[in-house]
C-alpha cells in the first residue's frame, strides 16, 4: 500500500446565502505541495471525486511557482469506486469547492468514516475538513466526534472577506458535530495530531501537515 489517497471537491462553484455561486475549487498549494511531497518520498497518488469529474482549481489560488499540470489531477476516479484497502492513508485538500459536494456527499463521508474507525490514516487540510461533516457512525453520530483538530476559521473567513456571505462557516459546523477546533494564528503554519487524524489550519499549513503524514506513515 504505497498509494495515498486524495479525496478532492467535483465542484467548480460554492453557493452563497444570497443563492449567488462563487467561483472556486480546490486550492491550488493544498493539491500541489502534498502530491509533490507525497511522490518524492517515493508514494504514488490516486485522485477521486465525486463522479471521477477532474478536480477543477479555484483560479484564485494559481500562481507562478505552483504547477496544478500534474498527470494525477487529471486522472480521478469516482469516489464510489474506491477500495479503501488498497491506500495507505486518506488526504484532503481545501478550497471552498469540499463546502459544496464533499461536506454532504455519502460515498465520501462513508469512505472517511470508515477510514477513522479503522485507524487509518487520515490528513485533511483549511477547508477539507468540511468532507468529515459527512461521516456518520450508524447511530447517526460524526465519526469524527471526539477528535481535535484544526480547520479554515472563522477569523480567516472573516479577513477572506466571504464569512459574512457564507451559508455556513467551518468552525462552527465542525463544533457543532462534536469535533474540539484548535485555532491558530490567521494564516500561519498550524497543524494538530490526534490519533489518526492529522490536519493543517489554512495553505500554510500544507506542506508541514504533509511532513506529519509522512511520519505517521512510518
Amino acid at each position: 500500500m504505497n498509494t495515498i489517497l486524495f479525496l478532492m471537491t467535483g465542484s467548480d462553484t460554492w453557493t452563497l446565502n444570497d443563492g449567488t455561486a462563487h467561483r472556486t475549487g480546490f486550492w491550488a498549494e493544498e493539491a500541489v505541495t502534498p502530491l509533490q511531497i507525497f511522490k518524492d518520498a517515493g508514494y504514488a497518488v490516486q485522485v477521486a471525486t465525486p463522479g471521477g469529474v477532474v478536480p477543477p482549481v479555484d483560479p484564485a489560488s494559481l500562481t507562478d511557482d505552483i504547477s496544478v499540470d500534474q498527470p494525477e489531477l487529471k486522472a480521478p476516479i469516482a469516489i464510489a469506486d474506491v477500495d479503501l484497502a488498497d491506500y495507505a492513508a486518506v488526504f484532503v485538500p481545501g478550497g471552498h469547492g469540499p463546502m459544496e459536494d464533499l461536506a454532504v456527499d455519502a460515498d465520501s463521508g462513508r469512505l472517511l468514516a470508515d477510514a477513522v474507525t479503522s485507524g487509518k490514516l487520515v490528513g485533511v487540510v483549511c477547508h477539507g475538513p468540511a468532507a468529515l461533516l459527512a461521516a456518520k457512525n450508524a447511530d447517526g453520530r460524526n465519526a469524527f466526534a471526539g477528535y481535535t483538530i484544526t480547520a479554515f476559521t472563522n477569523a480567516e473567513e472573516k479577513i477572506g472577506g466571504l464569512a459574512d456571505k457564507a451559508p455556513w462557516l467551518l468552525q462552527d459546523r465542525l463544533t457543532e458535530a462534536g469535533l474540539t477546533v484548535e485555532v491558530g494564528a490567521p494564516f500561519q503554519p498550524h497543524t494538530v495530531t490526534d490519533r489518526n487524524v492529522l490536519t493543517g489550519q489554512n495553505p500554510a499549513s500544507s506542506a508541514p501537515l504533509a511532513e506529519n503524514i509522512l511520519e505517521g506513515l512510518k
